[in-house]
């Protein structure tokens, strides 16, 4: 019966993924043990009424603490930090590389200078990150904990343990989200973890982008391929177009699934993202002559580089844009 099943997915979506087939193996189980051989409707929503709401339920199999962070939000907010401190302490670690390994000088030999990196990576390296990661934990904490005691909705909520009294007629208003349909943890982290890289390197662009040759034994960055004037002549249309991709990234998570309104959501932001994408390509000066220059010297061109380049971008662009959006509508079951 879907009731049971949605039970199950309603208790297992709060729990470490590891655990989560075994734990749905046991409780269809139990329910199976408690009901007749040829139950009813009935007798199925009793069996779910005693063994109580999923989110309380939930919270016994992962004997996990809910104070600061209340059950309503405490799945979100553990998933929040799962995502998004990986991609702080990646983040960091690479800007940490960046700054102190490719611009080091290499004056001394082999040995003592591969000593003095290794310990650079292991001192400042390892707490510039646990420093990044701290502030991660506590900012994020600190939202939640806010948004715990704000929030005016609660009683709204027949999934929450401690709010309104839950009866089994509650699932009914859920769906039972397929494996076609599903957004996975996975897809959020690729989804922030791209947004993090891009905000770093769009607004360092000059500095990481380029042309590097060895100069006086140390590695530099000698043509960048950017102006980073112009791409800062831009921000504001820059920030619009991420707060819109952080939304859609937010919307997807508390979704969980693919609906025809994320597919519509998710129409809006490729739009954003190509008009920003294509108003910001066709600007003069953005990639500097100089790069040009070099790379047509390089490859021995006969053809000017700009204009192809450009043209390129923005179909290559448009493609992806396009396709994406076609996907979004597939797995949300929308019609175009």
């Amino acid at each position: 019966m879907q009731l049971i099943d949605i039970y199950i997915q309603e208790v297992t979506r709060r729990l470490p993924e590891k655990s989560r087939g075994d734990i749905a193996l046991e409780l269809r189980s139990t329910i199976e043990d408690i009901l007749p051989e040829n139950y009813s409707e009935k007798e199925v929503k009793e069996v779910l009424k005693n063994l109580g709401n999923p989110a309380s339920l939930a919270s016994e199999y992962s004997e996990r603490p809910m104070h600061l962070i209340g059950p309503r939000y405490f799945d979100m907010y553990t998933t929040l930090l799962k995502i998004v401190t990986p991609i702080v302490a990646i983040l960091t670690f690479f800007v940490f590389i960046v700054e102190n390994i490719i611009t080091y000088g290499g004056e001394e030999d082999i040995v003592s200078g591969s000593i003095n990196v290794i310990i650079l990576i292991l001192g400042h390296g390892t707490w510039s990150i646990i420093s990044a990661v701290i502030q991660t934990f506590f900012w994020i904490t600190l939202v939640f904990a806010i948004l715990e005691r704000t929030d005016t909705s609660k009683e709204k909520s027949p999934l929450t343990p401690g709010w309104t009294e839950w009866t089994p007629d509650d699932l009914k208003s859920l769906p039972l989200i397929s494996k076609e349909k599903k957004i996975s943890t996975l897809d959020i982290f690729g989804s922030l973890l791209w947004i993090a890289i891009f905000i770093g390197v769009y607004f360092n662009a000059s500095h990481l982008i380029g042309i590097y040759e060895k100069v006086q034994g140390k590695i530099q960055l000698i043509i960048p391929t950017f102006n980073q004037e112009v791409l800062q002549s831009f921000w504001l249309i820059i920030i619009v177009a991420l707060i819109i991709e952080i939304a859609f990234v937010f919307y997807k998570l508390i979704a969980r699934q693919w609906t025809s309104k994320l597919a519509i959501m998710n129409t809006v932001r490729n739009i954003v993202s190509t008009i920003v994408f294509i108003v910001i390509s066709s600007t003069d000066q953005l990639i500097n002559d100089e790069f040009y220059m070099y790379i047509e010297d390089l490859l021995n061109l006969s053809f000017e580089l700009k204009n192809s380049v450009i043209i390129i971008s923005i179909v290559l662009w448009l493609f992806i844009g396009i396709l994406d959006i076609v996907q979004g509508f597939r797995k949300g079951k929308t019609k175009l």
